[in-house]
């Protein structure tokens, strides 16, 4: 088997983002389907134009519920569409530039510049759409944690 090698940080799996209409009734619909769920406290993030709740299921998959805060919001228009509702697979990394810089080099395309988001203490975050036709959201730090209760 051919493993290849890096030059930059490990990607680290943290969630998967789906987009919701408001993150009331996105925590809602989420547990009928899932069943019971840990939730976090939801984040209005100005910023990058979202509000954004996360929930653990039973096996620890993580998934954040992402709401525009707003008509001129990115994901207003994916709600709209209804296109991409499950939206992206984040990745904690430890290096946001090297990250990006390999994946561009398989050919992921920015679709934002790294920006500071709320829900993760201010760390940068990234969005890049890969070849295979699906966003990958980059965290910039490598402990980033989820408070669940």
């Amino acid at each position: 088997m051919n493993q290849e090698r890096h030059d930059s940080p490990e990607l680290m799996f943290d969630h998967i983002g789906i987009v919701v209409p408001d993150v009331v009734t996105g925590s809602s619909s989420l547990a009928a389907v899932l069943g019971p769920l840990l939730w976090t406290q939801s984040f209005l993030d100005v910023g990058l134009g979202v509000s954004v709740r996360f929930a653990q299921d039973r096996s620890g998959i993580v998934y954040e519920l992402i709401a525009p805060l707003g008509a001129d919001s990115l994901v207003a228009r994916t709600l709209k569409s209804r296109a991409n509702l499950l939206n992206q697979i984040a990745y904690r990394t430890s290096s946001l530039e090297s990250s990006v810089k390999r994946l561009r080099a398989q050919g992921a395309v920015p679709v934002s510049v790294a920006a500071p988001a709320v829900a993760f203490g201010g760390a940068r975050v990234q969005f890049l759409m890969v070849p295979l036709g699906f966003l990958i959201e980059l965290i910039e730090g490598d402990r980033v944690v989820h408070v669940f209760s």
